[in-house]
């Protein structure tokens, strides 16, 4: 351990600037903060930490003339993606990107959980929770994610039952957890559910053998849905489906 981090409890933890976490509580600016830091006004788990560039876990208790300081707040934006918008903070050939759609009203820097590429559509999280964003986009939780795919042709048996037993990718196998027609009488419409976060997996898989997605929509991430969210609008989530996320079993 550096001599600028303080400790922190075993469980699992984002970590943040001292000065920084002061800073988004409200009680002044980051400049602000280092002075205060720098007179030994601020403790950090009962211990005065005169040192700037110290690096905290957001957990920690931190106290400014002995009065407590509370972090940011958590923030979770559910955001319907529309198409043709680029899912990163900023983009240098000036496309529109999603936190250009939000513009959250309380200044939050919020991240988005994950990609969807520029054409697809849907169901896309952003939040400052870092702990959060790390279980949702591990491997190893195996988060459900629900698409609507629209194919150029329509599917054939064999190709439903290879996308089922497996293919094999440049990157790897991979095959789709279900999938079915949404439509019987309709072979380019079809229901799917992955548990993968690969770059593009599912064109990439359907491109694979030979189909064109012309129509790519994520519908549930996580059990979270568009449910009553027009394309290109977004809220923010409730306490109740903040907490259901932090407590859902991912790995189910």
């Amino acid at each position: 351990m550096s001599k600028n981090q303080v400790s922190h409890s075993k469980k699992q933890d984002v970590e943040i600037r001292l000065n920084k976490f002061i800073a988004a509580s409200g009680v002044c600016s980051r400049r602000e903060a280092d002075e205060l830091i720098k007179a030994g006004r601020v403790k950090v788990n009962n211990k005065i930490v005169k040192e700037l560039g110290t690096k905290i876990f957001s957990q920690a208790k931190v106290m400014v003339d002995n009065h407590p300081v509370q972090g940011e707040k958590k923030v979770y934006v559910l955001l319907n993606k529309p198409k043709d918008v680029i899912t990163t903070t900023d983009d240098p050939e000036g496309r529109l990107t999603v936190l250009d759609i939000i513009k959250t009203e309380r200044n939050e820097r919020i991240f988005p959980v994950g990609r969807l590429d520029r054409n697809t559509t849907g169901v896309l999280l952003l939040t400052n929770d870092g702990e959060l964003t790390s279980k949702l986009t591990h491997p190893r939780f195996q988060v459900k994610k629900v698409y609507e795919v629209k194919l150029g042709k329509g599917i054939r048996d064999e190709d439903l039952a290879k996308l089922l037993n497996g293919i094999e990718l440049e990157d790897g196998s991979f095959k789709m957890d279900k999938i079915s027609l949404l439509d019987p009488n309709n072979r380019k419409e079809l229901g799917i559910e992955i548990h993968s976060g690969r770059n593009r997996i599912i064109r990439r898989s359907f491109e694979f053998l030979g189909y064109e997605v012309a129509k790519l929509d994520r519908v549930m991430f996580a059990g979270l849905t568009k449910k009553n969210l027009p394309r290109g609008k977004y809220r923010y989530l409730s306490q109740k489906e903040a907490s259901f996320l932090k407590m859902y079993r991912y790995d189910k």
